[in-house]
């Protein structure tokens, strides 16, 4: 097997290769291609796949890594001699393959104890044993060579209003993700925590629904400068928000620690579709960002682009592969397209006439104080407002010029 960094993807089939992109990471959830489709409308569809083959099969489309939740690799409540062999086979496959584990997680989330949340419950005794699970799992992380732990708060919410005193409920979320940041520390583990925000389902409201929500809880923290953000197309989208515009907020705030990345169709259910597969354009713009970073520079993205999709529940397991196929696909040819769009002279040109690298320009000059700002002629009285308002600034034609680099 060739170093991960040197690993690239190998075709599906003649007629429908698998883009060569050498150079991005790509990774998916084991509970992805896992899923065997039921729903709240209907059973499984497909069979359960054994996790290790699963590792072993996105190895061999192009997969550079992997992660999960405990109960993706053990079921719940297995003890250590049925839960250390499941381990042990999802590590060998790893091994043999050169695939990585990336990032691990908790589900806090489907057993029906956690029906009322895990770091949220009214029941204490809850709240203490979910905390318990969260942290068997930090040491499972660290032990599996990952660099994040993601935090879902799945359950962490409500259906009515009056169901929680809502400023406890925030407290005790807050304290639960504290205490596994001390904890991160206090092992010497090298983790940083994301957490991934949702606005619903299955809860009625989730607590920290946007990545707005997660900074400002973040700021609360004692040890926030450990916990990120995690966030995924679908659920930002979901709140009706860009997920663009979100991923360069966490950007600036130095919090864009992981991201999951899939389809949808604006504020619906959670559909979990292929990674463009719903929002094209949006897509386009979150993958311009991810390979080519801000026009004027900025803080870049760095880690791998990791998949949370699920196979559509009409697809038996043929289908399972081809679906996770065509999200590095698509990424890959998304990424051409976008490092065509930002090499176009005639785009740098429409950069320029709207704007774009003046904005990068401080509003106020370098060493200028408010009182000469403030006694500074040419910001007021000199100003010309009727030219200003007359300025065009070819933003229909900027767009469409991505537009005809997306699709022509």
């Amino acid at each position: 097997m060739r170093p991960d960094d040197e690993r690239t993807p190998g075709p599906l089939d003649e007629e429908h290769p698998v883009a060569n992109t050498q150079d991005i990471k790509y990774s998916f959830g084991l509970w992805t291609v896992g899923w065997p489709a039921a729903d709240p409308f209907g059973t499984a569809t497909r069979p359960e796949l054994d996790p290790a083959e699963s590792v072993r099969r996105l190895a061999d489309l192009g997969a550079w890594g992997f992660t999960f939740h405990d109960n993706d690799v053990f079921p719940f409540g297995s003890d250590d001699t049925e839960r250390l062999a499941h381990i042990d086979s999802v590590k060998k496959a790893a091994a043999d393959t050169g695939m990585v584990c990336e990032m691990v997680t908790t589900n806090t989330f489907t057993h029906p104890v956690f029906k009322d949340g895990a770091f949220t419950s009214n029941n204490r005794d809850v709240r203490r044993f979910g905390l318990r699970k969260v942290l068997r799992n930090v040491d499972l992380a660290a032990d599996m060579g990952a660099s994040t732990f993601v935090m879902w708060g799945g359950r962490e919410g409500t259906e009515y209003d009056n169901s929680k005193d809502l400023h406890a409920a925030h407290a005790r979320y807050a304290e639960g993700i504290d205490t596994v940041a001390a904890y991160i520390k206090s092992q010497g583990y090298d983790l940083r925590i994301g957490l991934e925000p949702k606005p619903n389902e299955p809860r009625g409201d989730i607590f920290v629904p946007t990545i707005g929500h997660a900074i400002a809880l973040i700021d609360t923290l004692d040890n926030g400068d450990i916990v990120g953000l995690n966030p995924e197309t679908g659920h930002e989208q979901m709140a009706g928000l860009n997920y663009t515009h979100g991923l360069a907020l966490a950007l600036y705030a130095g919090k864009l620690f992981h991201i999951d990345l899939n389809g949808q169709h604006g504020p619906r259910f959670d559909q979990d579709l292929v990674f463009g597969h719903g929002d094209l354009i949006s897509a386009f713009f979150t993958v311009d960002l991810l390979e080519n970073g801000f026009p004027n520079g900025g803080p870049r993205y760095e880690g791998p682009r990791h998949f949370d999709y699920k196979p559509s529940r009409t697809e038996h397991l043929d289908g399972v592969w081809q679906s996770a196929a065509a999200n590095m696909e698509t990424y890959s040819m998304l990424a051409r397209k976008a490092a065509e769009y930002r090499a176009d002279p005639e785009v740098q040109a429409a950069f320029e006439h709207a704007g774009i690298f003046e904005l990068g320009e401080p509003t106020l000059a370098e060493g200028e104080t408010l009182e000469s700002f403030l006694a500074d002629p040419s910001v007021e009285d000199d100003f010309d407002i009727t030219a200003a308002a007359e300025r065009g600034y070819g933003l229909v034609r900027l767009h469409q010029l991505a537009v005809k680099h997306l699709i022509g």
